[in-house]
Order: structure tokens, then C-alpha cells, then sequence
């Protein structure tokens, strides 16, 4: 039997990295895009192994061109659409970016298959940010979207997208709409990492003092190792659903704080300094996922909640 091909596009992050060791141990035939590959280190890669196992396209998502040569060439039978501006934070200063990176490439991907009358199934990475603020109650796959931030607006336009094609032209397209999820592949500029990453410094010796914005706000953080096998498991069923993943567990960030300086008996109120600059122009006090979906119709169960996400996250860097 032949093995599946699958294609992933933004494979040089932290999903993507990990999504493709995933694959490759299911036995897939795994393609990965970036921008310009020969340009790139892939340092994710490298660390997991898997660098050499993986064939890679230099991709432009936003040019149609550039993306219908990819999937002539890759001929992939499930798509992972992981691409895009990354950083809610940063899409305040870069808003058109942030929007042109998930919907153009999206759009492209969805017309190159439908042109190409192939079955390949395409799954689109969509956010909790598409929510906004639940004031206190986890949301499912029928809460209303109500985003609070250029990146957010983004994640919703790409979602009405796979949405129209799948109905329109009966595609296997669906979306995981994924709460936060961290692991030692987070860049500096997310929070969880930078926590991490100063409560490490300040244990050394190496740095004074931590300054963060907001501590009330709170989040539902899983472990993102696991939640690559709900996006697999989404595009293995016979019929396309978009699900909700995540841990139904919130915590505020203060407490975030706490335990990672807790890790190594320090006390966060010492160090912690508040700066009205990190603040963002509008942000969303609660955020938490409702899996019940995932659980009973995926058989999908975060296992990691935050305070296995700290000391995972502290453990493997160390």
C-alpha cells in the first residue's frame, strides 16, 4: 500500500515541527512548505530528529501560482494549513500582514484543490482568539465569534472561508479552532516563553527582574505536542467538522507566574514588575475551551494542563 502524502505548510514552527514528527511516525510521506526552504534553519526540525525525512517546497501562500505548483508536485492527500503571521501582539503593528498571511493563503489552497479536482482533505488552523472574551464561560463549536485583535479578525475570515468552500463545493475542509498551546518551540515574544525563560535567568543569576502587562487575564494552555494528534484526528473522520481543543481548564496568568517561580521556591511578587506599555490596545480577560466535542466524537483528551505545561516547558530547555 502506498503511503499518504501529506503537506504541511508552515512546518518550520512549533506545530508544524511537531505535527511532522507525528506523521512521519504514523507512516506518512510528509511535505513541508516555507517561504524560501534553502533560506531557513529549521532548528525545530533538527532538534526532533526529522529534518532529513522531510521534502520541502519554497511556497509564497499569498501567490495562487506558487501554491498550485506545490500541491501539482506534492500531490498530497491531506493538507495542514499551519501558515501565517503568528503573534497576536504583533498583529497591532501589523495588521495588513497579519490578515493577508492566513486569508490569502487559504483562499489559494482551498481554489488550487478545487481546480485540481483532487479529494485532498484540508484542515485550517483557526484560533480561540476568533472568540474574543467569554467573560467566564468556556465556549463550544456554537459560540458566537467575537474578536478582539487584527489576528483574531484574521482567524474568523479564514474559518468563513473553509466553511463557504465545504458547502459550496462539498470539500473535506474543517477547522480546529485550538486555545493556546505551548512547548519549548514557543518563541521569546509569547508570553509562557518568556516567563520561562526569566524565571530561568533570574535563578542563574542572569537577569533582575520580569516585566509583564496584565496578570489578570486568563487562558486555557495545553501542551502542544498533543494537540497536533486532534488535527490529524479531524481529517480521519468520513465527514469534515470543525472542533474546539483545548483543556476546559482556565488559569489567569498570574498564576501562570506563580508556578513557574515556584518551580525553583521563588517568590514572583520579588521580581514581577508591571509595565503599562506591554498592555495591548484591547485584550481578552477569559478564554477557555468547552472540548466535549473532541472528547466524545474524536476520542481527544488533553492530558497536559498548565501546570505540567510549566514544568515540561522548564525540564526539556533545561
Amino acid at each position: 500500500m502506498a503511503k499518504k502524502k501529506a503537506l504541511v505548510c508552515g512546518i518550520g514552527g512549533q506545530d508544524g515541527s511537531y505535527l511532522a514528527k507525528f506523521l512521519l511516525e504514523k507512516g506518512y510521506e510528509v511535505w513541508g512548505t516555507s517561504r524560501d526552504y534553502e533560506g531557513r534553519a529549521f532548528s525545530n526540525l533538527k532538534t526532533l530528529n526529522v529534518f532529513s525525512k522531510i521534502q520541502l517546497l519554497s511556497v509564497a501562500v499569498e501567490d495562487y501560482h506558487s501554491v498550485f505548483r506545490a500541491l501539482k508536485k506534492s500531490n498530497p492527500d491531506e493538507i495542514y494549513y499551519l501558515a501565517g503571521q503568528s503573534s497576536v501582539s504583533l498583529s497591532f503593528e501589523q495588521p495588513v500582514e497579519t490578515i493577508e498571511s492566513m486569508t490569502l493563503g487559504v483562499i489559494n489552497f482551498l481554489n488550487a484543490i478545487r481546480e485540481l479536482n483532487i479529494s485532498t482533505k484540508f484542515y485550517n488552523a483557526g484560533s480561540s482568539e476568533c472568540f474574543g472574551d467569554s467573560i467566564g464561560v468556556p465556549v463550544n463549536e456554537d459560540t458566537c465569534f467575537n474578536p478582539r485583535s487584527p489576528y483574531g479578525i484574521a482567524k474568523v475570515a479564514a474559518y468563513s472561508l473553509v466553511s463557504n468552500y465545504c458547502e459550496a463545493y462539498s470539500m473535506f475542509a474543517c477547522t480546529g479552532i485550538l486555545f493556546n498551546h505551548e512547548s519549548v518551540f514557543r518563541p521569546d515574544n509569547y508570553v509562557t516563553q518568556k516567563i520561562v525563560q526569566a524565571v530561568k535567568n533570574i535563578n542563574q543569576g542572569l537577569q533582575d527582574k520580569l516585566e509583564l502587562g496584565r496578570l489578570d487575564i486568563s487562558r486555557d494552555w495545553g501542551w502542544a505536542p498533543e494537540y497536533v494528534e486532534a488535527m490529524w484526528l479531524m481529517l480521519q473522520q468520513d465527514k469534515p467538522k470543525d472542533y474546539v481543543i483545548g483543556t476546559g481548564k482556565a488559569h489567569s496568568l498570574e498564576d501562570f507566574v506563580s508556578e513557574a517561580f515556584g518551580f525553583f521556591d521563588m517568590d514572583w511578587r520579588q521580581y514581577v514588575v508591571i509595565n503599562n506599555n506591554l498592555m495591548r490596545p484591547t485584550d481578552i480577560l477569559y478564554s477557555c475551551a468547552n472540548p466535549i466535542n473532541a472528547k466524545n466524537q474524536l476520542d481527544w483528551e488533553a492530558k497536559t494542563h498548565m501546570s505540567g505545561v510549566i514544568h515540561k516547558m522548564i525540564n526539556l530547555d533545561i
